[in-house]
Order: C-alpha cells, then structure tokens, then sequence
C-alpha cells in the first residue's frame, strides 16, 4: 500500500448510469445501494451528478437523490457533483441544501459547476439560456451569501433554514473556472485525470491565486477521473467498454445510450468515425491490477498535490463494478473503521 495514496482521501461520484435491460429507476435504486456498500468499505464521500434529458442518466435532481442516499447511510458524505447552478436560482439551491443539512448535519457537501442545459430545447425547458453561465461568478457569491447572510441583491429576503448553516461549497471546474474557485476561495474540483498537462497547469494557478475564505483556508485540490482495478490489465481494460461505446455512440449519433455489455461491443461493426471515439474513450483512464493502478494513482496525487481523489468509474456489469471499488479500497487500506472517524470535511 502506497502511503502517498494512503494519506489522499478517496470519494466516488455516481453518474445513475442506465444499463440495457434496466430501467431508469432501477439506475436510481442502483445509486443508492452503491453508496450503501461504499460507506461499508471506508469511502470518503459519495456524489451524484445533474443531467437533463439524457437517456443513459437517470440522475436529474441531484439533490432529491442525495437525500435518499443520505437517508440510506449514516457516515459517508454526501453531496452533489455537481448542481449545475445557471440551471437554478441561487436562492432554491441555498434552501434545498439548507433542507439536507438540516435533516442530515455534518455530512453534506455542495458540490456546484456551471454547465447550462446542453441543447436549446432543455434550456428552454430549464428557462435558461446559454448568457446565464456567463455571470457564474455573480451567480456562486449571491448563492454563498445566502448562507452568511450577506447577498445584497434582496435584502428582504431570507434564504431558510439555509441561512447560518455552514455547508461546505466546491467547485467543479477547468481552466476558466479554476480561477474563479481560486478567487473565491472554495475547494476545487478537477477533472479528468486524462488530461494530465492541462489539468496540472489548471491547479498551479488555482493555488497561485487561491484567496483564503471562510469556506477554505487553504487551497484544497480534488482530482477526478475514472478508476478501474480487476485481477487482470486486460479485464480492467474490458470493464472501459461499455462507457467508451456509449461516449462514441453520442458523438455521431448525438445520442447517449444505456451502457452495454462489452461481448454486444465486441460484436459491432462501427465506421472509421465510430471506432476513432471509441478507441479515444479507452485511452488515459487508470485501469488495470492493483499494483498497476497504485502506480498510476500514485504519480497523479504526486505530480497534482491533490488532497483527494474523486473516482468516477461507470460500467455495465454491476457486480464487476463494485469488485473494482473493492479492490481500489484495498489499494488506499479503506476500513468501515475509517469512515466512521472521519465524516467531517
């Protein structure tokens, strides 16, 4: 066990990816019973994601989620990764994570990025449109002034029972958006892993420019990306498939699908565009025997300085899955012991 890895905190951020065969909400149970058997193995934090209108996530109130998995466990963290805040008013996003801190205190994060909705027809459903990311910064002080109480663009108004309440604020976030966690002081939330230059240069000007905050001290780094850890290189490589067939699916057909088993992929016959995706989609990720992937672990925590590492693996095979987050567990010398010692922060 590598003590560099050791000493890193390790969390999972769970898409509610829907699998052939499935439907939607046994995606949600899925999700739920994954953070179950995640806090049992010593997980830091358990995320989940915002998506609308996309027929392989079935994940689209990530705050409604978190509750039930909040409900469902009594150590790990649970939050959001992320609530996508132009999609939202400032105000309803304070006042529903007041509601979770509330009911589950000490143990919610809010994780926020600011993506809108992807096509014109959900941001016209969502209200939006693309010009209201462009104000993010704006958008992210009202919403942390309503927990201070310090937002001036309503005096009136009271955001309850967020206001008071100290619900710990991250951001999901590339280049642009690095420096705007960096000015405001929050955590940062990084990915993907894959893109190792760009993603190291991301998080040397965040911590060059990091202001402390009341949220944060210090500048504190979470690097994410997809893990996968199987007895052999080549099954590791196998439980990649089906979320790179899904990725080069969406790219020329503009449809993300429910994730297959790898033995339909290997069946397919995909055009030159196709198989370029897909190809692509199997590149960079860290997959392979424990020993290969404490490697690899190893070197991005050391080159990045990251404080924890938030793993975000999807497959078909559910089981397979949860053997890979076993074996990742084992890897970091996770214990249910841990988790219950550490559920602040």
């Amino acid at each position: 066990m590598s003590s560099v890895i050791a000493s890193t905190r390790l969390s999972v951020l769970d898409r509610s990816r829907t699998r052939e065969g499935y439907d939607e909400p046994a995606a949600l149970r899925d999700t739920v019973r994954l953070a179950q058997e995640l806090e049992a193995l010593g997980y830091h934090r358990f995320w989940v994601s915002e998506h609308h209108s996309v027929p392989g996530v079935a994940g689209s109130a990530p705050t409604v989620l978190a509750a039930a998995v909040a409900a469902a466990t009594s150590t790990i963290r649970v939050g959001t990764g992320g609530v996508m805040l132009p999609n939202h008013q400032p105000l309803v996003v304070a006042e529903q994570f007041g509601v979770l801190e509330s009911l589950f205190p000490g143990r919610i994060d809010m994780g926020l990025g600011r993506s809108v909705g992807f096509t014109g027809g959900i941001r016209r459903a969502l209200g939006r449109d693309k010009k209201d990311a462009e104000d993010f910064a704006g958008q992210l002080a009202e919403l942390l002034g309503w927990f201070t109480g310090e937002q001036s663009a309503h005096p009136q108004v009271h955001a309850r029972p967020a206001e008071g309440l100290r619900v710990p604020p991250y951001l999901l976030a590339t280049g642009e958006g690095a420096q705007i966690a960096a000015a405001a002081g929050l955590p940062l939330v990084i990915g993907d892993i894959r893109g190792r230059e760009r993603m190291l240069a991301a998080v040397d000007r965040y911590r060059r420019d990091f202001r402390p905050s009341p949220w944060s001290a210090r500048p504190y780094v979470v690097v994410s990306g997809t893990v996968m850890v199987a007895a052999a290189e080549a099954e590791a490589r196998r439980l990649l498939m089906p979320e790179a067939w899904a990725l080069a699916y969406s790219r020329t057909h503009g449809v993300f699908p429910p994730l297959v088993p790898p033995e339909r992929i290997e069946e397919l016959t995909m055009t030159e565009k196709e198989r370029g995706f897909y190809e692509s989609g199997l590149r960079g990720h860290i997959a392979g025997t424990e020993e290969q992937v404490a490697d690899a672990l190893e070197a991005v925590v050391k080159d990045s300085g990251a404080d924890e590492v938030l793993v975000t693996s999807s497959t078909y095979d559910r089981a397979a899955l949860l053997e890979s987050y076993r074996r990742l567990a084992g890897i970091a010398g996770l214990s249910g012991d841990a988790a219950r010692a550490g559920t602040h922060g």
